[in-house]
């Protein structure tokens, strides 16, 4: 690992900086404010590509959070038992015979609860 990816995994001590899961091979470098980008391929805010910007993703989190920033991301994932229960009859079958509790919980990510502990 590179010096400078190794620094990066430092700052969460492994784990994905969004759902705390232990990273695995293949994890990503998020930029935890996000790049976006003009037309013609260049930075708008090309403040925010900079290591103090740059943290542990599982690939999940990071394909998921995509070029959002962290409210857009947790309106996402606050929006799946939404999406569940419209659009998967498993899913409502599973709620109906008690294998699966909506238990209504705001979204905490992991840096949220661990950052500088």
């Amino acid at each position: 690992m590179s010096m400078i990816r190794q620094r990066i995994w430092d700052k969460s001590g492994g784990v994905c900086w969004y759902c705390g899961e232990g990273l695995k091979r293949g994890w990503h470098t998020d930029h935890f404010l996000p790049l976006k980008r003009n037309p013609d391929g260049t930075m708008k805010n090309p403040e925010n590509d900079s290591f103090d910007n740059l943290v542990p993703s599982c690939a999940s989190c990071n394909i998921m959070k995509s070029d959002m920033d962290i409210e857009g991301f947790r309106r996402r994932i606050n929006n799946f038992i939404e999406r569940l229960n419209r659009d998967i009859p498993v899913y409502r079958h599973a709620e109906r015979y008690g294998l699966v509790q909506e238990t209504g919980k705001d979204v905490v990510f992991w840096f949220e609860d661990n950052r500088g502990n």
